[in-house]
């Protein structure tokens, strides 16, 4: 736990959507234990978020203003993902405590991340340290607009309907911002092979979240929302056919990274920012389609929630034979998926892009 990741709860994120996922495309069962899954994985990873604050304060200050600072985020994130999951089976109250929770997190983290980047002197000054986990500052506040969406189909407040748009507005902005700084980053300056990491992906996950926000949205009364229903089909339209573009090109970096460059594909945590994106980009089609009353996209959602469940059966399973396979005698794990220590000087090409 002292070494623990500051993305650490992207497990939680990547099965608590998949989750959703197998419940819209009617796979009662398998959600469920996913569900149940994710519920341990945030009860064990939490307290142990805790437990590092407590007890090694200054290593969880040096993450916090270092360049993985971001990843912190998926605290609020993993717990709004959790949140809208448990509305559709009836667990109102457990939702909302879990909004409450990850709204707090979200309102705490996202002023005081981009507050501590901006004001530490500690850091190192350069575009390098800008990479992929940035974009969890747009997701969170897309995370908290479907949760609290979700809440207010099933349980009408005019105060959670204001919260989703709030935030859902906000979120757009800051994934905007956010692309024009990682772009500039990717544009600007040349990236190893070995620096390119599978947290690019959130590019793609950030515009469809925030396309599922705009769906949860338009499924709440008329005239509650203050947006008007052609306003949030039309954005959305925009966001769900920009994450579908953008995925031959993610996967373009992946043939490069991995065939032509010969990096070896190894397990370690950035492989759940992978699992979240497809995820969240087959809930989007499925239910883009089903509130738009277009066929195709909700067929083509219902293959792509298989293909979301596969690619979580197999970093799961590589992130238990990480577990289980010896540690190499340097003790550095390369490769295993543990957690090692995080220096405040680490480079973009180690920490992730």
């Amino acid at each position: 736990m002292t070494n623990l990741n500051p993305a650490s709860l992207s497990f939680v994120m990547g099965t608590g959507i998949v989750s959703t996922a197998l419940y819209v495309n009617g796979a009662g069962t398998a959600s469920a234990v996913l569900l149940w899954v994710a519920l341990a994985g945030f009860a064990v990873l939490v307290s142990a978020y805790a437990w590092r604050l407590l007890r090694r304060r200054g290593r969880f200050v040096a993450d916090f203003v270092g360049p993985r600072a971001f990843a912190f985020l998926t605290i609020a994130v993993s717990a709004n993902v959790l949140a809208a999951r448990l509305v559709p089976d009836g667990h109102i109250a457990v939702a909302g405590a879990f909004l409450a929770f990850g709204a707090m997190g979200w309102l705490v983290l996202d002023y005081a991340v981009p507050l501590a980047l901006i004001t530490t002197l500690k850091r190192n000054p350069s575009l390098d340290q800008v990479n992929g986990t940035w974009f969890l500052w747009a997701v969170g506040s897309e995370s908290v607009a479907v949760a609290a969406a979700s809440l207010a189909h099933a349980s009408p407040s005019h105060a959670l309907t204001v919260l989703a748009v709030v935030c859902w507005a906000i979120g757009l902005f800051q994934y905007l911002l956010t692309a024009a700084i990682v772009l500039a980053r990717l544009f600007a300056r040349p990236i190893r092979p070995e620096g390119l990491m599978t947290s690019v992906w959130i590019f793609m996950g950030a515009a469809a979240i925030a396309v599922l926000a705009a769906v949860r949205l338009m499924a709440l009364a008329p005239g509650q929302t203050l947006l008007s229903r052609p306003l949030l089909v039309g954005v959305a339209v925009v966001l769900w056919a920009f994450s579908s573009w953008l995925i031959p090109l993610l996967l373009a970096l992946g043939v490069w990274r991995h065939v032509l460059r010969g990096i070896p594909l190894r397990y370690d945590l950035g492989w759940w920012n992978l699992v979240f994106p497809i995820g969240m980009y087959a809930v989007t089609t499925h239910e883009l389609g089903r509130a738009t009353a277009t066929s195709w996209l909700t067929s083509a959602g219902r293959w792509e929630v298989w293909v979301a469940a596969g690619v979580w059966v197999v970093v799961f399973v590589a992130m238990v034979a990480a577990w289980v396979r010896p540690v190499p005698p340097d003790g550095q794990g390369a490769g295993t998926g543990r957690p090692q220590p995080a220096r405040a000087d680490a480079s973009p090409a180690r920490t992730g892009s």
